[in-house]
């Protein structure tokens, strides 16, 4: 004879008495509370993405770095090579001189093919 767990097998009282759906939240519920102004409240960088003591879940921590991986990527590019060197007082290395060479031939074969203006 095998034993189990009798919470489920029991049939005594109301089943609907194990149904759970009273302690779940509503979907539209949820809506509400995404759409709610503290939600949302904070300021720009208060939290790090990926925080591990984070209370959101792994899930929502993920949508939300995804959402936000490229707001930071444009300020990040550096559109002069020789801007961070010069910004610091130094010489700018081989490396990005020819960069911006590169950079600036390219920049004429696209004007040339009308692309950039």
């Amino acid at each position: 004879m095998s034993h189990s767990s009798g919470a489920m097998m029991s049939n005594v009282g109301n089943p609907q008495v194990y149904n759970d759906g009273d302690q779940r939240p509503s979907k539209k519920e949820i809506e509400e509370a995404q759409n709610h102004p503290a939600y949302h409240a904070g300021e720009k960088h208060s939290h790090q993405d990926l925080d591990p003591k984070d209370s959101r879940s792994i899930a929502n921590r993920l949508n939300h770095a995804s959402k936000h991986q490229g707001e930071d990527e444009e300020d990040k590019t550096v559109h002069d090579p020789l801007k961070p060197a010069q910004d610091q007082g130094h010489e700018p290395s081989r490396g990005a001189q020819i960069d911006k060479e590169l950079q600036e031939e390219d920049e004429a074969i696209l004007r040339k093919k009308g692309i950039k203006h």
